[in-house]
């Protein structure tokens, strides 16, 4: 992985570890400063055995209200959370009024596509991903949850990513068994990241997911389980409808 970008609101963010890979999985060299991690959660793959597994819940209720004001300051650092994930993922970035607002940078790869895109505030190029979609999150555990929970999965780094807003597009709220980047290097990294984030919120997959999620896996049998980010609770300010 490329090294974090973008001042001192990024250093609480821990380097997410690539593990090598095979067939479409190699060691991910073009991907961005992505969601953080270390070697501590052991091997991706292992851990998958340990989610749980059910049917889709309906997404009745689901909006994304339900999950707290967009990009809100859990980690109380004042920078808004969709700030914070364009300053550690994109190169030559700057400024305006401090140093917090991003007004421009380089996504020097895109992680899903591979290819160069330049951010430009306003001009909606790049998206900051939910890893696991936000929808998918409350088919799977969510719905149940209270609302400090539901803020906290919603702006926890190691649920985002700053990626090509085009090729995001086409994900939606699909998971493992239904969407992954065209970036074939970037899979492993990718599947991964969606287990991490699962295994630490409790989300459960189905049947298809976990299946899906080896078959990714199985290619990049060394790929470290990234950890860290955010604690699983918004502090109590934060409120959704």
């Amino acid at each position: 992985m490329v090294r974090l970008r973008g001042g001192a609101a990024a250093a609480a963010l821990v380097l997410f570890v690539v593990g090598a890979g095979i067939s479409g999985c190699k060691k991910d060299t073009t991907g961005s400063a992505g969601p953080q991690g270390t070697a501590a959660g052991g091997a991706a793959l292992t851990a998958v055995d340990s989610l749980t597994v059910k049917g889709r819940a309906p997404k009745t209720g689901y909006s994304r209200a339900r999950f707290g004001t967009a990009w809100a300051d859990t980690d109380s650092n004042k920078c808004d959370t969709r700030d914070d994930i364009l300053k550690r993922d994109l190169k030559n970035v700057k400024f305006t009024g401090g140093t917090c607002k991003v007004v421009s940078g380089v996504l020097d790869p895109d992680p899903y596509s591979g290819k160069e895109v330049t951010y430009k505030r306003g001009r909606s190029l790049v998206d900051i991903d939910h890893l696991v979609a936000l929808s998918d999150a409350w088919q799977k555990g969510a719905k149940y949850w209270d609302a400090g929970k539901r803020i906290a999965l919603a702006n926890d780094p190691l649920n985002l990513l700053s990626v090509d807003a085009s090729t995001n597009r086409s994900k939606g709220d699909g998971d493992t068994a239904t969407w992954l980047p065209p970036n074939k290097g970037y899979r492993c990294t990718y599947v991964a990241a969606q287990v991490a984030v699962k295994k630490k919120y409790g989300l459960w997959v189905t049947d298809g997911e976990k299946a899906a999620m080896k078959k990714v896996l199985s290619e990049c049998p060394g790929q470290k389980l990234p950890s860290g980010g955010n604690p699983t609770q918004a502090p109590k300010r934060f409120t959704a409808n």
